[in-house]
């Protein structure tokens, strides 16, 4: 069975692609921190890239801003390509079925009266 479950905050604004065959697109990096910290103490982060297509992107890009925390349940798929250089390369990504807002972050406004 090949299921994910990620909760995480996204590292930027989902912009939605419009493909060749009338689809929607969209990429996301999601930040996931780790559970337990490294030697030096500190909590490392995995930026997960996320797919997202058709209604799922344009519900993520209509909703959804930089900074949110999100949770994404999907697939794993694994995909190669040759780079320009002619090298063959591996890319891992989570084909995401559904999108659930969790949390939002809007840093407050600098009020600045004089």
């Amino acid at each position: 069975m090949n299921h994910v479950i990620l909760i995480g905050r996204l590292s930027g604004d989902p912009e939605i692609i419009k493909t060749e065959n009338e689809s929607f697109r969209t990429v996301v990096n999601l930040a996931v921190p780790r559970t337990y910290k490294n030697m030096d103490g500190i909590y490392e982060t995995d930026f997960i890239r996320c797919i997202l297509w058709n209604g799922i992107a344009e519900r993520a890009n209509e909703y959804c801003k930089k900074g949110d925390i999100v949770c994404i349940r999907g697939r794993l798929q694994v995909r190669n390509y040759t780079n320009e250089q002619g090298e063959k390369k591996f890319m891992t990504e989570v084909i995401a079925e559904t999108i659930a807002f969790v949390s939002s972050y809007h840093p407050k406004e600098k009020n600045e009266k004089n």
